[in-house]
């Protein structure tokens, strides 16, 4: 394994998610084309929904931090809200504005580290994001920036896994082989067939989250940020997976860690 100082591992991510760029999109592609869609449209608006029972969508500015290829975004802005879409990956944005075709125009798309955001302290009502935390080179300065960026009152929805703790962990190692052997005799799709998985581990060894207790390691950090009314919904992966997500994926559940900046 090659050891990347800091700021090359930030370089490192950021060369992978650009080579795999068109590959994740298609996988955005088909959840926007199959029963995910609904169920993760679902979910998200009606957290918002609650939150914000007396406002409009059109009122509410949400931050998509790490948008990928704009699966949040797109959901988001079909459903009226005031949406700006970061990601580091110029290759991703340029998927993102292509999965969102007549709606590219209604948001703001940014390149942006989502660990040191160009962006105006109380500025979203929301910050929301999915499969994003795991990967950077320093998840403590992203949950400092996202409190920084919401304004008073506004909130975190942050969607995530342990996805690379296997690589640490005997007992999680086991759970992720089982994953794969079931995969296999349900004849599934494997997620994790078709990429790059020696130089993904790579990073994923070096990421400091993959070591960590997730998700109580961020409900830590999140308090330390400045969030209130902080947890987390643990069993949050049963309204927006399917069958085969859940066979590919038992053994790192999704998570949903929420927090609010008073």
């Amino acid at each position: 394994m090659k050891i990347l100082q800091s700021n090359e591992l930030g370089e490192e991510i950021r060369s992978y998610w650009t080579e795999r760029a068109k590959g994740y999109s298609e996988y955005n592609q088909q959840e926007m084309a199959d029963a995910r869609r609904i169920m993760w449209k679902r979910k998200l608006l009606s957290l918002l929904e609650e939150k914000f029972p007396d406002r409009k969508p059109s009122e509410i500015r949400i931050l998509d931090a790490g948008t990928g290829p704009g699966f949040f975004a797109i959901l988001l802005a079909e459903s009226g809200y005031q949406v700006t879409a970061v990601d580091a990956t110029e290759e991703m944005l340029k998927e993102a504005k292509r999965n969102a075709g007549e709606l590219s125009g209604g948001i703001v798309w940014k390149t942006e580290d989502v660990q040191k955001l160009h962006v105006d302290n109380d500025s979203f009502d929301a910050v929301v994001t999915r499969n994003v935390t795991w990967n950077l080179p320093d998840p403590e300065a992203a949950y400092r920036e996202w409190y920084r960026v919401l304004k008073k009152g506004g909130v975190l929805y942050n969607f995530d896994a342990d996805w690379y703790g296997h690589l640490f962990d005997k007992e999680k190692r086991s759970g992720y082989e089982q994953d794969r052997r079931q995969v296999e005799e349900k004849e599934f799709e494997d997620y994790y067939e078709g990429t790059d998985i020696e130089r993904m581990e790579n990073i994923a060894r070096q990421v400091p989250l993959s070591r960590l207790e997730r998700p109580q390691w961020d409900v830590e950090a999140m308090e330390e940020a400045g969030f209130c009314n902080v947890f987390c919904d643990e069993e949050v992966w049963k309204e927006v997976w399917t069958e085969e997500e859940i066979v590919n994926n038992s053994s790192s559940p999704v998570f949903l860690l929420y927090g609010e900046k008073m």
